[in-house]
Protein backbone atom coordinates (compact mmCIF):
# COMPACT_ATOMS: atom_id res chain seq x y z
CA UNK A 1 0.00 0.00 0.00
CA UNK A 2 0.74 3.68 -0.84
CA UNK A 3 0.28 7.01 0.50
CA UNK A 4 0.00 9.74 -1.78
CA UNK A 5 -0.33 13.02 -0.36
CA UNK A 6 -1.01 15.99 -1.98
CA UNK A 7 -0.30 19.43 -0.10
CA UNK A 8 -2.81 22.92 -0.08
CA UNK A 9 -4.74 24.89 1.91
CA UNK A 10 -8.39 23.78 2.36
CA UNK A 11 -11.04 26.29 1.61
CA UNK A 12 -12.68 27.46 -1.25
CA UNK A 13 -10.80 30.72 -1.31
CA UNK A 14 -7.69 28.60 -2.21
CA UNK A 15 -9.03 25.98 -4.39
CA UNK A 16 -7.23 28.06 -7.67
CA UNK A 17 -3.85 28.96 -5.79
CA UNK A 18 -0.91 27.86 -7.49
CA UNK A 19 0.18 26.40 -4.19
CA UNK A 20 -3.20 24.21 -4.33
CA UNK A 21 -1.53 22.42 -7.05
CA UNK A 22 -0.83 19.45 -5.13
CA UNK A 23 -4.46 18.97 -4.29
CA UNK A 24 -5.54 19.78 -7.92
CA UNK A 25 -3.52 16.56 -8.70
CA UNK A 26 -5.00 14.17 -6.53
CA UNK A 27 -8.70 15.57 -7.35
CA UNK A 28 -7.51 14.41 -10.89
CA UNK A 29 -5.83 11.05 -9.51
CA UNK A 30 -9.05 10.18 -7.97
CA UNK A 31 -11.46 10.89 -10.56
CA UNK A 32 -9.44 9.54 -13.93
CA UNK A 33 -9.00 6.22 -11.35
CA UNK A 34 -12.25 6.02 -9.96
CA UNK A 35 -11.35 6.52 -6.34
CA UNK A 36 -13.61 5.38 -3.87
CA UNK A 37 -15.53 8.26 -1.98
CA UNK A 38 -13.72 11.28 0.42
CA UNK A 39 -13.26 10.17 4.04
CA UNK A 40 -12.63 12.39 6.36
CA UNK A 41 -9.75 10.70 8.79
CA UNK A 42 -6.40 11.61 9.86
CA UNK A 43 -6.83 15.65 9.94
CA UNK A 44 -7.88 15.54 6.06
CA UNK A 45 -9.84 14.16 3.31
CA UNK A 46 -8.83 10.30 2.54
CA UNK A 47 -9.76 8.16 -0.84
CA UNK A 48 -8.63 4.28 -1.52
CA UNK A 49 -8.27 3.04 -4.64
CA UNK A 50 -5.60 1.84 -7.08
CA UNK A 51 -3.54 2.91 -10.05
CA UNK A 52 -2.29 0.10 -12.04
CA UNK A 53 -1.78 -3.27 -9.62
CA UNK A 54 -1.21 -0.91 -6.43
CA UNK A 55 -3.33 0.01 -4.10
CA UNK A 56 -2.80 3.35 -3.03
CA UNK A 57 -4.35 5.78 -0.34
CA UNK A 58 -4.64 9.76 -1.45
CA UNK A 59 -4.82 11.78 1.33
CA UNK A 60 -5.39 16.17 1.26
CA UNK A 61 -4.27 17.24 4.77
CA UNK A 62 -7.07 19.86 6.13
CA UNK A 63 -4.24 21.25 8.54
CA UNK A 64 -3.05 24.18 6.28
CA UNK A 65 0.06 23.82 4.70
CA UNK A 66 2.40 24.46 7.59
CA UNK A 67 1.05 21.30 9.30
CA UNK A 68 0.47 18.75 6.64
CA UNK A 69 3.16 16.56 9.01
CA UNK A 70 0.33 16.02 11.45
CA UNK A 71 -1.90 14.55 9.19
CA UNK A 72 0.21 12.91 7.05
CA UNK A 73 2.50 11.31 9.90
CA UNK A 74 -1.15 10.19 11.82
CA UNK A 75 -2.14 8.27 8.19
CA UNK A 76 1.72 6.73 8.46
CA UNK A 77 1.76 5.56 11.74
CA UNK A 78 -2.23 3.80 11.57
CA UNK A 79 -1.26 2.03 8.28
CA UNK A 80 2.26 1.22 9.84
CA UNK A 81 3.87 2.74 6.87
CA UNK A 82 7.29 3.05 6.10
CA UNK A 83 8.66 6.43 4.29
CA UNK A 84 9.38 4.31 1.12
CA UNK A 85 5.80 4.06 0.61
CA UNK A 86 5.23 7.82 1.16
CA UNK A 87 4.80 10.44 -2.56
CA UNK A 88 4.14 14.05 -1.75
CA UNK A 89 3.04 15.96 -5.01
CA UNK A 90 3.49 19.94 -4.31
CA UNK A 91 3.96 23.25 -5.92
CA UNK A 92 7.68 23.91 -6.94
CA UNK A 93 9.06 27.46 -7.53
CA UNK A 94 12.35 26.29 -8.96
CA UNK A 95 11.21 24.40 -11.75
CA UNK A 96 9.27 25.72 -15.37
CA UNK A 97 5.42 26.32 -14.80
CA UNK A 98 3.65 22.94 -15.66
CA UNK A 99 7.15 20.62 -15.80
CA UNK A 100 6.97 17.64 -13.36
CA UNK A 101 10.04 16.23 -11.73
CA UNK A 102 10.27 13.29 -9.62
CA UNK A 103 13.12 13.77 -6.13
CA UNK A 104 13.80 10.97 -3.61
CA UNK A 105 14.29 13.00 -0.56
CA UNK A 106 16.35 16.57 -0.12
CA UNK A 107 16.30 19.65 1.49
CA UNK A 108 12.27 21.71 1.63
CA UNK A 109 13.72 24.85 -0.53
CA UNK A 110 11.35 26.73 2.20
CA UNK A 111 8.18 24.69 1.21
CA UNK A 112 6.00 24.84 4.59
CA UNK A 113 4.41 21.44 3.86
CA UNK A 114 7.34 19.82 2.98
CA UNK A 115 9.11 21.31 6.28
CA UNK A 116 6.48 20.16 8.21
CA UNK A 117 6.39 16.61 6.59
CA UNK A 118 10.31 16.45 7.17
CA UNK A 119 9.87 17.29 10.65
CA UNK A 120 7.56 14.93 11.59
CA UNK A 121 8.77 12.15 9.42
CA UNK A 122 12.27 12.67 7.85
CA UNK A 123 13.25 13.95 4.92
CA UNK A 124 13.54 10.36 3.00
CA UNK A 125 9.86 10.40 0.76
CA UNK A 126 9.25 10.94 -2.97
CA UNK A 127 8.08 14.08 -4.18
CA UNK A 128 6.67 15.55 -6.97
CA UNK A 129 7.27 18.49 -7.74
CA UNK A 130 5.44 20.70 -10.05
CA UNK A 131 6.71 23.69 -11.58
CA UNK A 132 4.61 26.38 -10.46
CA UNK A 133 7.77 28.75 -12.09
CA UNK A 134 9.60 31.90 -9.82
CA UNK A 135 8.45 35.15 -10.10
CA UNK A 136 11.36 36.69 -10.78
CA UNK A 137 12.12 38.46 -7.37
CA UNK A 138 11.72 37.01 -3.57
CA UNK A 139 9.87 39.63 -2.74
CA UNK A 140 6.60 38.20 -4.99
CA UNK A 141 7.43 34.97 -4.23
CA UNK A 142 4.20 35.34 -1.61
CA UNK A 143 1.99 36.66 -3.97
CA UNK A 144 3.11 34.37 -6.85
CA UNK A 145 2.59 31.02 -4.42
CA UNK A 146 -0.98 32.48 -2.98
CA UNK A 147 -2.38 33.65 -6.19
CA UNK A 148 -4.51 31.86 -8.65
CA UNK A 149 -3.38 30.29 -11.73
CA UNK A 150 -3.93 32.78 -14.81
CA UNK A 151 -6.82 32.10 -17.58
CA UNK A 152 -3.21 31.75 -19.79
CA UNK A 153 -2.51 28.99 -18.29
CA UNK A 154 -5.62 26.96 -17.82
CA UNK A 155 -5.08 24.57 -20.69
CA UNK A 156 -1.41 23.98 -19.42
CA UNK A 157 -2.76 23.12 -15.58
CA UNK A 158 -5.30 20.58 -17.34
CA UNK A 159 -2.58 19.73 -19.26
CA UNK A 160 -0.48 18.51 -16.30
CA UNK A 161 -2.63 16.93 -14.46
CA UNK A 162 -4.37 14.95 -17.25
CA UNK A 163 -0.58 13.79 -17.82
CA UNK A 164 -0.51 13.04 -14.32
CA UNK A 165 -3.22 10.89 -14.16
CA UNK A 166 -2.69 9.16 -17.16
CA UNK A 167 1.29 8.19 -16.34
CA UNK A 168 0.19 7.46 -12.72
CA UNK A 169 0.96 3.27 -12.91
CA UNK A 170 4.53 3.76 -13.63
CA UNK A 171 4.77 6.26 -10.59
CA UNK A 172 2.78 3.78 -8.25
CA UNK A 173 4.98 0.39 -10.14
CA UNK A 174 8.01 2.83 -9.12
CA UNK A 175 9.44 3.81 -12.36
CA UNK A 176 10.14 6.93 -11.72
CA UNK A 177 12.26 7.79 -14.98
CA UNK A 178 9.45 6.38 -17.17
CA UNK A 179 6.66 8.37 -15.50
CA UNK A 180 8.56 11.46 -16.22
CA UNK A 181 9.10 11.00 -19.65
CA UNK A 182 6.02 9.64 -20.41
CA UNK A 183 4.52 13.01 -18.87
CA UNK A 184 6.97 14.88 -20.70
CA UNK A 185 5.75 13.32 -23.84
CA UNK A 186 2.41 13.95 -23.40
CA UNK A 187 2.85 17.81 -22.70
CA UNK A 188 4.85 18.23 -25.96
CA UNK A 189 1.99 16.74 -27.99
Amino acid sequence: MQLWVGLGNPGPQYALHRHNVGFMALDTLAEVHNFGPVQKKFQGWLQEGRIGTQKVLLLKPATFMNESGRAVGEAMRFYKLGLDALTVFHDELDLAPFKVKVKQGGGTAGHNGLRSIDQHLGADFRRIRLGIGHPGHKDRVTGHVLGNFAKAEQDDLVEMLGAIAAEAPWLASGDDVRFMNDVALRQRD
